[in-house]
């Protein structure tokens, strides 16, 4: 036991030449000086337009590939793909194949630029990427032509939906409109996740459906009628074109949900090249058997060629197609809502779904007119031109 003489003891330095105390204090100051110069770098680059894609896995609604892969294709696979026949009737089957691959190349590569400026902030939404990559101005403008797109193709679904419910169900074209509303809102109210397993479920409803559909046309094709060329329909075919393969929006969502920026860059080269061989293959079918008279909502015309069984396989088709586009268009401007504007979640889906259903009751419902006011506008300034521009001030900056 050591002895004292009651001389006040005085410290004594290590064999390092330092007191214990000073060296752990140093070595918090270390710590923490490191970490207030990683804060100061995040801040500094949290403003600057240069890309960083990260593998960093997102704390989000977890989705698997398949559930991605489902979601981006069934928000392109909707009113696009009945329309296509009948716009790629106006110009002749090689134009309109050459069109629509054009479409997809100039859109897969637009696509790219949102994930990778999504990626590089975190997931963010495309008004939000806009916002810091353009200005104030620039996210406001994304949001507007993404709010104005989403609207009009919203309104244009519910009332595509009401006339394929009468049909199917013997319903007026309101009851019908009003029950898709709000089963397909209730799908988007629950989220990614629910989003994703019902998509996925649909999708490969909707695939055996197309491929159904293009074995039935097959007997009745001659390659005479859609060998020919028309140039003037070529505005036609490439906006709505533009709308079947618009996606962009709900990258971001799809993005967090799977948490790796590879594995999202994977699922969106598949989810352009599926559906532009599915959109391939349904417009050859029915241009080979239609000609110049195919119908302006394709499936109707099956109807001509099956009686009772094509009435009903042609209105499953835009049942699958319509709502799978439905939930994952309102599912993107929900999230986009939420973010930008900063609504909550209530608030974000209410504004997303509500005034669509509004002006659709209130008498607003002419399909083709509305998609394509919805296509001129909102798709081409979100999907090409805002990206494009994006990407070009990220390149002047850095």
């Amino acid at each position: 036991m050591p002895i004292t003489d009651g001389t006040p003891r005085k410290k004594v330095t290590t064999s390092h030449g330092r007191y214990y105390a000073e060296r752990q204090a140093l070595a918090r100051r270390k710590k923490l000086g490191r970490k207030a110069a990683l804060i100061q770098l995040m801040r500094k680059r949290k403003g600057v337009a240069a890309i960083r894609t990260s593998t960093i896995r997102v704390e989000k609604a977890h989705i698997s590939k398949n559930e991605a892969l489902a979601i981006l294709v069934g928000t392109q696979i909707g009113a696009g793909v009945l329309g296509l026949p009948y716009v790629a009737s106006k110009v002749g089957l090689i134009p309109a194949l050459g069109v629509l691959t054009g479409v997809m190349l100039l859109m897969l590569a637009t696509a790219f630029i949102v994930l990778k400026f999504s990626a590089g902030m975190g997931g963010a939404q495309m008004s939000t990427i806009a916002n810091r990559t353009l200005g104030k101005a620039g996210g406001w403008l994304m949001y507007l032509s993404i709010f104005i797109m989403s609207f009009g193709a919203i309104l244009a679904y519910i009332a595509g939906m009401g006339s394929v419910f009468a049909s199917l169900f013997g319903v007026t074209d309101t009851v019908g409109a009003a029950i898709f509303w709000v089963l397909a809102s209730f799908v988007v109210y629950r989220g990614l996740e629910a989003s994703g397993k019902t998509e996925l479920i649909m999708s490969y409803v909707m695939l055996a459906l197309f491929i159904g559909v293009t074995l039935m046309l097959v007997p009745h094709a001659e390659l005479e009628n859609g060998l020919y060329t028309d140039l003037g329909g070529l505005l036609s075919i490439t906006g709505v074109a533009i709308f079947a393969l618009g996606c962009h929006t709900i990258i971001p969502d799809v993005y967090k949900g799977l948490g790796s920026y590879k594995e999202t860059k994977k699922v969106i080269v598949l989810a352009f090249l599926i559906p532009t061989a599915i959109y391939a293959v349904f417009m050859a079918a029915f241009l080979l058997v239609f000609g110049k008279g195919t119908p302006e909502i394709a499936t109707q015309g099956l109807e001509l060629l099956y009686g009772h069984l094509g009435r009903v396989i042609g209105n499953l088709i835009p049942l699958l197609a319509i709502t799978t586009s439905y939930i994952g268009i309102a599912l993107a401007q929900q999230s986009n809502t939420e973010e930008f504007v900063k609504l909550n979640r209530k608030a974000a889906w209410a504004l997303t779904v509500v005034p669509p259903a509004a002006v659709y009751f209130a008498g607003v419902r002419n399909f083709a007119d509305v998609l394509a006011f919805a296509g001129d506008t909102g798709d081409m300034l979100a999907f090409i031109v805002l990206p494009i521009l994006m990407w070009v001030a990220a390149r002047l900056r850095r």
